[in-house]
């Protein structure tokens, strides 16, 4: 067994959170294929994607609590063996339904990895140094969206679109033997309270009480948003409306994976001096304007990859500095109920982008507008976000001043 700050278990941890973003991306070129291998619509493809999210927000209700009853380690064991075999189960789906169906099964197993991963970095290495570390572990994580669909398009084209599924279930095994054999529990002692319905409601209450709280986890949850717009609508629009084929989709999909890297290594470099709401503030206004130019662009018809892809990287940039920070914030307060914090961030953070991606495919027109109009949206609302965390983070600090004199 290595040891908690090891950067085996550091290496480890980050492909488990790596779980979200491969399960959701490595798929996106095949979405053609799968209108046509089904004969299904746009939105029913679209509603694969959606159903994943949904229950992934909703299994991370369930995951955290019982992590911090019973522990990281068996917990997360659990949601990637269940993984594993959803994963391997949609090789044979012969509908649509079905499809959809196991997705939501892969999503309540899959998202232990997220959601115990983040709560287990706060374990390990205290609420100063998590949002560096997070940062870091965004940087090393964004290889995996980058490759997906680069790696999903090749495999639709050569091998057919269950190969994609084969390789989520083989990710599942590995993860289970590392998880195994090299991590150690890192629930900090004291944490497991006997977890009751009352205990839990509590819980969640204080964590929506909490005004930092609540913006850090909005901030999150649009400039999150924002990203699983592109998710949802960009295979359509780079493939079917520019004409570019699946292996082009995931280079330029790798590309706005770029973006993202770029804004965890300036996070990750500048949180120590610049501190986690300033940084943020920075990312928020990045995420802004790129969302605001892809819709200029949209609106003006101006119809070119490259008015896709260039303000998403932008975006990206923004979101690469947004969410390692405002996970990190969210987190900070609460060390005997780390995991209780961070699966309600991700539950919220989750249902938006659920329910965004449903009013892309819902809107869709072929063109990018819905897409970009979305994505402008959530930029414009994560800034708004950030402008009311650093009213409540200051109103925060004078009430504790005041304390402070009146004691």
């Amino acid at each position: 067994m290595s040891s908690a700050k090891s950067l085996l278990v550091t290496a480890i941890i980050a492909s488990l959170v790596a779980v979200g973003p491969l399960s959701t991306d490595m798929y996106l070129p095949a979405f053609p294929v799968l209108m046509q291998s089904f004969n299904a619509d746009i939105n029913q493809v679209q509603h694969t994607l959606s159903i994943f999210l949904i229950g992934f927000a909703l299994a991370q209700l369930i995951y955290g609590p019982l992590s911090d009853r019973f522990g990281r380690k068996p917990v997360l064991m659990g949601g990637l063996l269940l993984f594993l075999l959803s994963s391997l189960a949609i090789v044979f789906a012969e509908s649509i339904t079905t499809l959809s169906t196991l997705r939501l099964f892969q999503a309540i197993g899959g998202s232990a990895g997220p959601v115990l991963g983040r709560a287990m970095v706060r374990d390990i290495h205290g609420p100063k140094d998590s949002a560096r570390l997070l940062s870091y572990i965004g940087t090393a994580m964004a290889v995996a969206p980058a490759a997906a669909p680069i790696l999903g398009g090749y495999m639709t084209v050569w091998f057919g679109w269950q190969s994609i599924f084969m390789f989520l279930a083989a990710y599942g095994v590995i993860g289970v033997i590392l998880l195994g054999t090299q991590v150690p529990e890192t629930a900090p002692p004291g944490s497991h309270h006997i977890m009751t319905v009352s205990n839990l409601m509590k819980n969640y209450s204080l964590l929506l009480k909490h005004q930092t709280w609540r913006w850090y986890t909005l901030s999150c949850s649009f400039v999150f948003a924002g990203l699983f717009s592109f998710l949802s609508g960009s295979s359509f629009v780079i493939i079917d409306f520019l004409g570019y084929k699946e292996e082009q989709y995931g280079l330029f999909f790798a590309l706005v994976v770029a973006g993202f890297m770029t804004g965890t290594l300036i996070a990750g470099r500048l949180v120590r001096s610049l501190g986690i709401n300033k940084l943020m503030g920075y990312g928020s206004i990045t995420a802004a304007l790129g969302g605001l130019a892809m819709a200029a662009l949209a609106l003006a018809d101006v119809h070119h990859v490259a008015a896709i892809v260039v303000p998403q990287m932008i975006y990206m940039i923004g979101v690469g500095i947004v969410m390692p920070q405002s996970m990190a914030g969210a987190l900070a307060p609460f060390p005997q109920m780390a995991g209780t914090a961070s699966a309600l961030l991700g539950f919220i953070q989750m249902s938006f982008a659920a329910a965004i991606g449903v009013l892309v495919g819902h809107y869709h027109d072929g063109s990018p507008l819905s897409m970009a109009l979305s994505i402008a949206l959530m930029g414009v609302l994560t800034l708004i976000s950030f402008v009311r965390l650093n009213r409540a983070s200051n109103n925060q600090d004078n009430d504790e001043l005041s304390q402070t004199d009146t004691a």
